[in-house]
Order: structure tokens, then C-alpha cells, then sequence
């Protein structure tokens, strides 16, 4: 008989999902990290933090993708590597949440700090609420291999 929770607990699907949140964290970190000076001025366009504060974020930001999307690739952490990215995810739903209310128009800097290149602000809260999927499941059902 088919169950869906023991799919979703299935030790290839909770791969399957480490790799696909993995390698989208890693790809997002690559230019951020390349133009960190772009990538702070797209987080002062969201008008949330005062410029003092913008800096500090435009430099670590990047590089926690970067280093949680290669944990959950490599299998090192993986339950706190998942806490962390949904986090990230959270944030991100909550401040393209609070532009779209404002009537903000800007770009997000999710994957290019080129202006214009990440897509219409309701795709990138779909996107990130969809990423929110895969990083539950594996912050839900991960286990270490006990061989």
C-alpha cells in the first residue's frame, strides 16, 4: 500500500532534497559573493535595515548560503544547515512580504546583482515559499546513517 509520509521520510527523496536546496543556496551565493558592493545596494533598496546596517549582512549573507548549501550537500550538519537556510527563507518571504505591501518596487538579488535579472517580485515569494518545502522535509525527516 502507497504512504506518502514514508515517501517523504525516504532516505534518496531527503538526498534528492539536500541536493536541490544545496545547489540553489550555492548558486545564489556566487555573484552576491563576487559583487558584494551591488549586493549591499540591493539590500539598501529594501528599506528595511538603516545604512549603518546594510554592510554587515552584504558580506556574511552570501557566504552562509554558500557554506549551508555545501553542508547539505556534503551531509555535514544537516539539521542545523536546513534550520538556518529556512531561516534565510523566512527572512526573505517576510521582507519581499513587507516591499509587496509597501508598494516597493525593487529587485531582490536572490541569484544576480544585475538589475532586472531575478524576476517578478509575487514569482520570488512563490519561489521561497516553495524552497520552504524541501527544507522542512529535510529538517523533519533527516537521519544519519548509523552503518
Amino acid at each position: 500500500m502507497f504512504n506518502l509520509g514514508n515517501l517523504l521520510k525516504h532516505k534518496t527523496v531527503i538526498l534528492s532534497c539536500r541536493i536541490i536546496l544545496g545547489s540553489v543556496f550555492i548558486f545564489a551565493s556566487i555573484d552576491k559573493i563576487s559583487h558584494p558592493e551591488a549586493f549591499a545596494a540591493i539590500l539598501h533598496n529594501y528599506k528595511l535595515l538603516p545604512d549603518i546596517f546594510i554592510y554587515t549582512p552584504a558580506l556574511f549573507l552570501p557566504w552562509i548560503e554558500l557554506i549551508g548549501g555545501s553542508f547539505l550537500i556534503a551531509g555535514i550538519f544537516v539539521r542545523g544547515s536546513a534550520y538556518i537556510l529556512n531561516s534565510l527563507l523566512l527572512i526573505f518571504i517576510l521582507a519581499i512580504t513587507i516591499n509587496l505591501n509597501r508598494g516597493i518596487n525593487f529587485d531582490c538579488g536572490c541569484f544576480s546583482t544585475i538589475p532586472g535579472e531575478n524576476g517578478s517580485t509575487y514569482f520570488l515569494l512563490i519561489r521561497d515559499m516553495l524552497l520552504l518545502i524541501p527544507g522542512a522535509m529535510i529538517y523533519l525527516y533527516y537521519k544519519k546513517d548509523r552503518s
